[in-house]
């Protein structure tokens, strides 16, 4: 998967810099800066589906670094967990400024990445741990050279830069656009608990009822990734219909809130939503509400569903964490087989996990099949990324369409 020379963009540099050929570095940043980076260039094994990705790293002449390390999302950390990062270590082009690293990737593939530059020994930036993993996290930084919009963070940490291979599934709804009509965010605290509601433009009491969708970890959807521009270009594009988002904060509390907790979900059915229907004319028919979520909110959103069907008739479940187990019972996969052994709901799921997700995606497959073998009425895809919002909010203006439309 790694290579130090498979790209002939590289091979011209390394030849022209071994031929002491003038202005040959200065060349080909030119180039790069004009194409941006990570390079893509044909696969060398020739497959049309995929391609050889190459991500670059500019030495500073002030503070050179001793290493670079690159974060693939969910591929470098698939390495980590194997206690073994050396395989995602950049190298230096001799003679020059660049480090370089290549991958070769499926044509469809989305990710989000960032750099960290060692200063120090090898063996401290190749730490596993815990403590030393979230430490490289802190530190990790986007491409400078990638000219496409930054993936925001939270936690203080540095925004991610997004590879989008060509034929990765296109997402037309994720960023601002102008002239675009845009609703607006009223924020309220709701029994000890914040949640903003994203209404649709032109919302007025007597337009309803409206569709609404529940949003797990609302405060990552809203003040860091700013859901609200995407919500504004769906009802825009009149793939929506005039829908109130709900963006509720779980972050506080999320291990205890996203964990098929009962308590929470019907905090959600008896509180959220009985509240959203006097002050923003929502309407109360399961088959119009929708809750969605990622990871543990992504089991949370099927676990609402089953829990509390005549409220909540609509699930968008993505990489959901299905391996869940309930403490008081033997087994994994708790809501699974809760699922298997309970008369089916009338609800409608959908579902879609990466297909690098090697933690849930097995998961994920099962959950589908026992749904299907039950006779509920669900859509599933693959994406070939992880566990990453770079894929999810793509996944999230899509599933909502397809759940609402």
């Amino acid at each position: 998967m790694h290579d130090d020379s498979p790209s002939p963009l590289l091979r011209t540099l390394r030849q022209a810099v071994r031929a002491q050929v003038p202005a040959a570095e200065a060349e080909f940043w030119l180039r790069v800066g004009r194409t941006g980076a990570p390079l893509v260039e044909p696969d060398p094994e020739g497959y049309p589906d995929h391609r050889l990705v190459t991500f670059l790293w500019r030495d500073d002449p002030e503070r050179p670094a001793t290493d670079v390390l690159t974060l693939l999302h969910t591929v470098t950390d698939k390495d980590r967990h194997a206690g073994d990062l050396t395989g995602h270590l950049m190298r230096r082009v001799d003679g020059t400024s660049a480090w370089a690293i290549s991958h070769r990737l499926r044509a469809d593939h989305r990710a989000s990445y960032q750099f960290v530059t060692g200063h120090g020994t090898r063996a401290d930036l190749l730490r596993t741990d815990r403590a030393s993993w979230v430490a490289t996290l802190d530190a990790a930084v986007p491409d400078p050279l990638n000219p496409a919009p930054a993936l925001p963070a939270r936690e203080g940490r540095s925004p991610a830069s997004v590879l989008s291979l060509p034929d990765a599934p296109p997402q037309p709804h994720t960023a601002r656009r102008p002239g675009v009509p845009r609703g607006r965010a009223v924020t309220a605290d709701v029994e000890g608990r914040k949640v903003t509601a994203h209404l649709p433009p032109g919302h007025t009491p007597e337009g309803g009822p409206y569709a609404v969708a529940v949003l797990l970890d609302g405060e990552m959807w809203g003040p860091v990734l700013g859901v609200g521009d995407t919500l504004d270009n769906l009802h825009a594009d009149g793939a929506l219909p005039p829908t109130v988002a709900l963006l509720v904060d779980t972050m506080g509390r999320r291990p205890k809130d996203l964990s098929c907790s009962g308590e929470f979900v019907d905090w959600l059915a008896d509180v959220l939503l009985p509240w959203a229907a006097r002050r923003f004319a929502v309407a109360p028919r399961p088959e119009r509400t929708v809750v969605a979520g990622q990871s543990a909110g992504g089991l949370t959103a099927a676990f609402a569903v089953h829990r509390r069907p005549e409220r909540f008739g609509l699930a968008l479940s993505q990489s959901g964490s299905f391996w869940w187990s309930d403490d008081e019972e033997i087994g994994a996969e708790w809501l699974t087989r809760r699922y298997a052994a309970t008369p089916p709901r009338d609800v409608r799921l959908h579902l879609e996990v990466g297909v690098q997700e090697w933690m849930l995606l097995a998961e994920n497959r099962r959950f589908r099949d026992v749904l299907q073998e039950r006779g509920y009425a669900v859509s599933y895809e693959e994406f070939n990324g992880g566990h990453d919002y770079a894929c999810w909010r793509g996944g999230l203006a899509s599933g909502l369409t397809r759940l609402l439309t």
